[in-house]
């Protein structure tokens, strides 16, 4: 069984997918690097699994598209 990811993680990324889907895609450091720019995160850790739910959420659609 993986980790649960807190709902204010999977908020914050869906917002995130929603407002920027043109410039995300399926690579974490490109989306990673993208998010930094786009939002304020208080640590690291914390840009690192909004952009690993945010790549999650892409490969769905993308894989649902097909």
């Amino acid at each position: 069984m993986g980790r649960i990811r807190p709902n204010f993680i999977k908020r914050i990324a869906r917002e995130a997918v929603k407002k920027y889907r043109s410039q995300l895609g399926i690579d974490f450091y490109e989306n990673r690097d993208f998010l930094e720019t786009v939002l304020r995160f208080s640590n690291d850790r914390l840009r690192n699994r909004v952009a690993g739910y945010v790549t999650t959420l892409m490969k769905q659609q993308t894989e649902s598209e097909v």
